[in-house]
Parts: C-alpha cells; structure tokens; sequence
C-alpha cells in the first residue's frame, strides 16, 4: 500500500477516537423508517471532535445496512472504518465502497456482540487473499485480534498494517472488580501493543470500554486508536451524543 503523506498522518502523540454508530440502526431498525437515523450520529461525531467513524455490516444487517454506507461516507469528512466479516459477500461490498479502512472480524450469526478476536494465526489461507485484494485497492486493513504474540505474528505475515486488540476480557475483569485479573490483562494489552509497533504494525483498541476503565488502555503510548460504540450510545440516551463523545475525548487527552 502507498505510503501516506506526512501531512495526512495523525500525531502519534494523540490517541485518535472512532465512534461505531451501529446501535443507533440498532434502535432505528427495532421499529424500522428511518429514525434515528445513523448518518445524523455520524455528523454529530464529527461536529465534536470524533476522528473516525466505524460500522459494522453484519451478515443478516442487523443494525447497519448496505444503503447506510455510502450516506456515511458522503455526510462527514471523517473516515469510514468499515467492520466486516471474512466473507467474499462482504469483500465485494468493501470494494464497492471503498472505505478508508477496513477491519476484519469475526462474526457469528447468534451472538449479540462480537466475542473475542479474530484467529488470524489459524485462518491465514482464508484471510490472506481477503487482505491482499483490500490493499490492494487502497483499504487500510486491520484485524481484530486477541493481544496474542502469535496472532501479531499472524497479521505480520499477512501484510496488514494495522490491528486491533480486543479489550473484551480487561472490560470484563474491571467490571468485576478484579484488580488482579484487571491489572493481568492491563499489562498483556501494554505489553502487545509495544510488540506490533515494534514489528511496523499500528495499535488499535475496542471493545466494552466505559468512562470508568478507559484511561489505563488509553495511557498505553503505542496505542494509536481506540473503537468505541455501545457504551457511547447507551450514554447519549441520557446525557446527548455530543456530551457522550466529548467527555470519552476528555478522558482519552487527560490519559495521555
């Protein structure tokens, strides 16, 4: 893939935001029309400082649908990370749109979240065509991972530029009020970023973080992206998605 300008890289030194908007369609689609509709998330993400915007096409459109995609894409000037399965439907769709990124996860079609990283190590002859047709047509790829030194070493060998570690089972563990457990995971997350910056590859974080556990992930300095949806539309039912996302953009500058 082409090197970026200079100009068009963001300072290491800020951690950058995605906000996934999928469970705005979630709520849109509980009663179908088109209200609220998730381009008009996607636009206040952007008016309040949100650096990207992230969605997941699921397989049975559950939340986002195909028409979603390119109102997003034309709506704000923020790039559209576009989450997808490891599928030739959803391929062809990514190509179609070409979004700035696209990040490969797993996906199965009775669970309600996504749960648990994408086993890059043990789906490399799926993934590896998959990868190299997105680069190839100008997609920055990233994979959904555990921070797993074999699944780093999987996505090395599969080109991608970027990955992004689930926070699954550290959002788990502080819930819990498990500091043992938290400061665990805490640490295997620090510890991988630094190996995948080391090796060339971008750090990214998502998944389960809140106000209350995301200034650990979001002080790791390796870490150039944090992915976060749920809990930001579940604070905006109460609080306004501006407020929801200003205050996340706080917490991440004050961690770093």
């Amino acid at each position: 893939m082409a090197e970026r300008p200079l100009s068009d890289r963001p300072s290491p030194a800020r951690l950058r935001l995605g906000v996934n908007i999928d469970h705005v369609a979630t709520i849109r689609n509980a009663r179908g029309g088109d209200h609220p509709d998730p381009v008009r998330a996607a636009e206040i993400v952007a008016a309040v400082g949100g650096d990207g915007i992230t969605a997941h096409l699921r397989e049975d459109r559950r939340h986002i649908r195909d028409s979603d995609l390119a109102r997003i894409q034309s709506a704000t000037g923020l790039p559209l990370n576009l989450e997808m399965a490891a599928t030739d439907e959803m391929l062809a769709i990514a190509l179609a749109h070409a979004p700035h990124a696209a990040c490969i996860v797993p996906e199965k079609r009775e669970e309600r979240t996504t749960e648990g990283g994408l086993d890059a190590a043990g789906q490399h002859n799926r993934l590896a065509p998959i990868v190299s047709r997105l680069t190839d047509a100008g997609i920055r790829v990233s994979l959904f991972i555990e921070a797993e030194e074999r699944q780093i070493e999987a996505a090395l060998r599969l080109g991608a530029p970027v990955v992004e570690f689930h926070t699954g089972e550290y959002a788990h563990a502080h819930l819990d009020g498990d500091r043992e457990r938290t400061a665990r995971e805490l640490k295997r997350l620090t510890d991988m970023a630094a190996l995948a910056a080391k090796n060339g590859i971008e750090p990214h974080a998502g998944h389960g973080l809140t106000y209350e556990n995301v200034t650990p992930v979001a002080a790791i300095p390796q870490l150039a992206e944090l992915n976060i949806g749920h809990y930001l539309i579940g604070e905006a039912v109460f609080v306004g998605l501006e407020n929801a996302v200003r205050r996340m953009r706080e917490l991440m500058d004050e961690a770093r």
